[in-house]
């Protein structure tokens, strides 16, 4: 046996030294680096000089024109779901497009309204408007009577006090819509800033679709009520799904029949038209705007038909034209809704990020993940100044944008303008809507996330793990709460990482005839093994939670539990000695002799350590129990394979004595032929 001899390399680990270079990297101050750090926090400095009017412009003007045409509906939809006016959800989808083609690195996603994070907003804007003293029903039914609404007084009672406001339902709904965005933004800035992007690791595929599909239940089910027409209390907090469909059967003797037979009608024009636009996607140069057109017949149908006043039905209200002035948000507020900012936050940088990145591989560009917290953090920021909720990226919109040839961040600029021509000119001609047409389109809209149970048999086939994730993800979202539900997805998997870490593969391995390789005895045939030899493998990391499966699967493997076989010969060494005591004769003794002396089949055991990642101090025992318990019965242990983490946690636990650290080889096959 030659042994092979590697010098390690020098390792300098000053503390001090470090901490002063990077001090130093840090607080340094050039010309050229404040410019770099300028254009690297205002991208927009970096593409738009290089603008390529004639190539890029086209594209950017048709893809902004058709985003801006479909988010004016949805805008105006998910004001509902987030319990806000429908003036709201235009302001808000309006800033974030401006804002983001300042900060944001991807050139094609879509940074706006998405419908589960309005449905989490929403949740809370209805648990403070209870706390507050307000009546239950959601602040997106009061119907705004003008600019006065604003500064009404109202005396209500809260537990028997009274308590003046200083404004009315809808203008406190917007106000903790806007704290919540505001620290929702200062958590992603916070998260770009100190670089723990990484958190986003634990939100896998499957676990973000779990989520989006399980949270679209809720929102459907929060968004049956405006179908029936019926005027019941939104439910939050455990169980709130169950809570309302028990609510609406309870009370749909009442249903309006007039906002029943508009749904239908709706959903008979929505659904067959998105699924032409779904199927001839690659024909059409853009899709048909088939919500905006919905929604303007339905406009004409309630204010021609005076469905209103006639049927009682339920209508968005007076939209205002203009900006309110700015106003800062509810400091006070802050305590109430900071811990519900913290999964509104982790949510929407997740699927910006994802988002941005899958977009940027498809269209070979790069999209840095930190520039996308500090721009999806700064579109919850600055717009929570200026009466908005908040927003991420969402994927049909920039499915959308992508297909109908945006080429740049200008697109979104478009957008906005496209909102911004509504906000000033249209926006009241929508009084007359109703509130039912609205859910319609919000829950057309999940159909994406509602076909994920088509996917169910592929993913199971592929990965079973993952699928279980997505199951109870998808079930604890939609059955519990959506915090709860993102909460128990986030352990779950976590847990199943650690159960896979637990109980690992641990074959024996076989020679492969004429090389130097092994391979698992169970997996393959035809392989060889040494006599006297035994190869395993642990194909895990060897820690404190999978130490006692690390030994009781090497005992069945190689079949010998040194620590019975140690127990069996004393246990025989005493009947011997017994059996000579009383001299009952030399048969038995004999027998016990040969039991004592009976050799094992192998002499070596050969632990292959190319799949343990690290040690920890419980693993250094464990190894060091396993190789003293066979040394016992004349059986060595040898290492092999091991990386330079596992060698140095070895050496420095003292893993072996005064000059056996020979007993480590680089590969299975040097280890077999020194045994």
């Amino acid at each position: 046996h030659h042994r092979m001899f590697l010098e390690p390399q020098e390792k300098k680990r000053s503390m001090k030294a470090l901490v002063v270079k990077q001090a130093k990297k840090s607080c340094s101050c050039t010309p050229a680096k404040v410019k770099d750090y300028v254009f690297s926090f205002f991208p927009v400095l970096q593409w738009l000089p290089k603008y390529k009017l004639r190539e890029y412009l086209l594209g950017d003007i048709m893809s902004g024109v058709i985003v801006g045409v479909l988010l004016v509906p949805q805008s105006i939809a998910y004001s509902l779901l987030a319990g806000q006016e429908p003036i709201y959800g235009l302001y808000t989808s309006f800033f974030a497009s401006i804002i983001y083609f300042i900060f944001g690195t991807s050139r094609h996603i879509s940074v706006g309204i998405f419908g589960v994070i309005c449905l989490m907003v929403g949740q809370v804007v209805d648990r403070e408007i209870q706390r507050a003293g307000y009546d239950l029903e959601p602040a997106a039914l009061s119907v705004l009577t003008g600019t006065a609404a604003y500064v009404n007084t109202t005396i209500s009672s809260v537990n028997g006090t009274s308590q003046k406001l200083l404004c009315d339902k809808s203008c406190y709904a917007i106000t903790v819509g806007a704290t919540m965005t505001f620290i929702a933004g200062v958590y992603q800035v916070a998260m770009g800033f100190f670089q723990v992007g990484f958190v986003s690791v634990y939100l896998s595929d499957s676990l973000l679709s779990g989520f989006v599909t399980g949270a679209s239940f809720t929102i459907l089910t929060s968004q049956a009520k405006y179908l029936l027409g019926l005027d019941i209390p939104r439910s939050s907090g455990i169980g709130s799904l169950i809570a309302t469909w028990v609510n609406i059967f309870r009370n749909i003797h009442k249903t309006n029949i007039c906002d029943l037979i508009t749904s239908f009608l709706c959903f008979l024009v929505l659904i067959p038209t998105k699924e032409l636009n779904e199927h001839f996607k690659s024909r059409l140069k853009a899709p048909i705007p088939v919500e905006l057109v919905v929604i303007v017949a339905a406009t004409l149908a309630s204010h021609f038909g005076k469905l209103r006043e006639t049927y009682n039905s339920s209508v968005a209200g007076h939209i205002p034209t203009g900006f309110l002035p700015p106003s800062p948000p509810d400091w006070n507020l802050i305590p109430n809704v900071a811990l519900d900012a913290i999964p509104i936050a982790i949510i929407g940088f997740a699927i910006t990020v994802s988002l941005s990145e899958m977009f940027a591989k498809k269209h070979g560009y790069s999209v840095k993940a930190n520039q996308e917290m500090y721009a999806i953090g700064f579109c919850n920021i600055i717009p929570s100044f200026f009466h908005c909720f908040t927003t991420s990226a969402a994927l049909a919109k920039t499915l959308v944008k992508e297909s109908t040839g945006c080429r740049t961040q200008m697109s979104g600029m478009v957008t906005s303008l496209v909102i911004l021509l509504v906000l000033l000119v249209i926006a009241p001609l929508f009084y007359s809507l109703q509130k039912c047409v609205l859910a319609v389109i919000t829950i057309v809209n999940l159909r994406g996330a509602l076909r994920k149970f088509k996917d169910l048999p592929k993913m199971w086939h592929l990965s079973r793990v993952d699928t279980v994730i997505w199951l109870v993800t998808m079930a604890a979202s939609a059955l519990i709460s959506t915090e709860i539900g993102l909460l128990v997805g986030v352990c779950f998997s976590m847990l199943c990482v650690i159960f896979r870490t637990q109980r690992p593969e641990a074959p024996l391995l076989g020679w492969v005839a004429e090389s130097e390789t092994y391979e698992s005895l169970s997996a393959y045939k035809n392989l060889q093994t040494k006599p006297g030899i035994v190869v395993f493998r642990f194909e895990a990391p060897l820690y404190y939670i999978n130490k006692e499966c690390f030994k009781s699967t090497l005992y069945k493997q190689t079949g010998v539990n040194p620590v019975w076989v140690k127990t069996a010969k004393k246990k025989a060494a005493k009947r011997m000695l017994r059996e000579k005591e009383v001299d009952s004769g030399g048969n038995q003794t004999s027998i016990s002799m040969d039991f004592v002396s009976e050799p094992l089949e192998f002499h070596t055991i050969v632990i292959d350590c190319c799949a343990v990642q690290f040690l920890d101090t419980a693993g250094i025992r464990t190894l060091k129990e396993v190789c003293k318990d066979y040394r016992e019965i004349d059986v060595q242990v040898l290492l092999a394979q091991c990386n330079p983490s596992v060698r140095s946690s070895l050496i420095r636990g003292e893993f072996f004595k005064e000059g056996e650290d020979h007993l480590l080889f680089h590969s299975v096959h040097q280890a077999v032929d020194f045994a």
